[in-house]
């Protein structure tokens, strides 16, 4: 019996005026643990003045997790925090009750060509902190737990997992880890994962019960005792996952809740311009139209 749950591929998105693949939320499968949205930014080659430019937009009740592979993006927020992130760090934005942000290509880069790639991720948050005040905190590359196992290089990007916690600081059980292997080797990591878990393919493939999966390729573990694979030479996979909330959750635009009620009390604050400006930006994204946005029930 298979112990694959779900296979979950990309699926194109335009944010703007850049394309992502969507990994969640999926019909099927709308959060792995507490993790309720990824995209994969990229890898999207710019020209001298093409930029990532996404302007002042809102968040509640979650947390934004940042981690590029290739290319710089400058993290401004309502909080004050002025931020460039590099590939191999972390940006951590703890929305709680409220914070607008944007991002945008570093002004030293803007009439460059330049390469952008990663993942953005949201991570929902325990009902009794979806209204916590709002933080922000960054890691850089080598602050985060990496070891090699058995010939497989481990990094620890959030939370805790195999004896290793991060300094992101998590508010539930969860885990978000990057295996990396120059050679074929077998991975029996069962017995560490606990809640739900996921496995996202970057590059490379797996051999799963006879059946190879490769990149852009999101698989759900049936159960996570089970879980063992051959990860082939050359391939870069992320396991992430935890455990999973009691509540549903729910999402619109860029705010995730546990009621419809608070969702729609912050439509209205963005409406009427009531969170706080973010020092040094100008005008804001404006709400979607309501035949027009993201809204799943979780």
């Amino acid at each position: 019996m298979s112990n694959i749950n779900l296979i979950i591929e990309e699926r194109p998105r335009n944010i703007g005026n850049f394309m992502v693949g969507r990994l969640l939320p999926f019909r099927e499968k709308r959060m792995v643990g507490p993790f309720i949205f990824i995209d994969h930014m990229g890898p999207e080659d710019m020209q001298a003045g093409e930029n990532l430019d996404i302007g002042p937009h809102p968040h509640i009740g979650l947390s934004t997790l940042t981690f590029l592979f290739e290319g710089n993006v400058m993290h401004k927020d309502s909080l004050g925090t002025e931020v460039e992130i590099k590939p191999g760090q972390v940006n951590w934005m703890t929305a709680g009750s409220g914070i607008a942000h944007s991002e945008r290509t570093p002004g030293y880069l803007r009439d460059k060509a330049k390469t952008l790639h990663g993942l953005q991720i949201w991570v929902a948050l325990p009902k009794a902190l979806e209204e916590m005040p709002p933080s922000f905190f960054h890691a850089d590359a080598e602050d985060l737990p990496q070891w090699e196992t058995g010939g497989v290089a481990y990094k620890l990007i959030a939370g805790s997992i195999m004896d290793k916690t991060s300094p992101v600081p998590v508010f539930s059980p969860l885990y978000f880890l990057e295996l990396k292997s120059k050679e074929q080797r077998t991975i029996k990591i069962g017995d560490e994962l606990y809640g739900e878990a996921g496995l996202y393919i970057l590059e490379g493939s797996i051999e799963s019960e006879g059946a190879t999966f490769g990149p852009k390729e999101l698989l759900v573990a049936k159960d996570n005792s089970l879980c063992e694979f051959i990860l082939n030479a050359g391939s870069t996979i992320y396991f992430f996952g935890g455990e999973p909330f009691p509540e549903e959750r729910f999402i619109y635009w860029n705010f995730v809740a546990s009621t419809y009620e608070r969702i729609e009390q912050a439509k209205q604050q963005w409406r009427d311009q009531e969170f706080a400006l973010i020092p040094g930006e100008t005008g804001f994204i404006p709400l979607p139209p309501e035949n027009d946005h993201l809204r799943y029930r979780i």
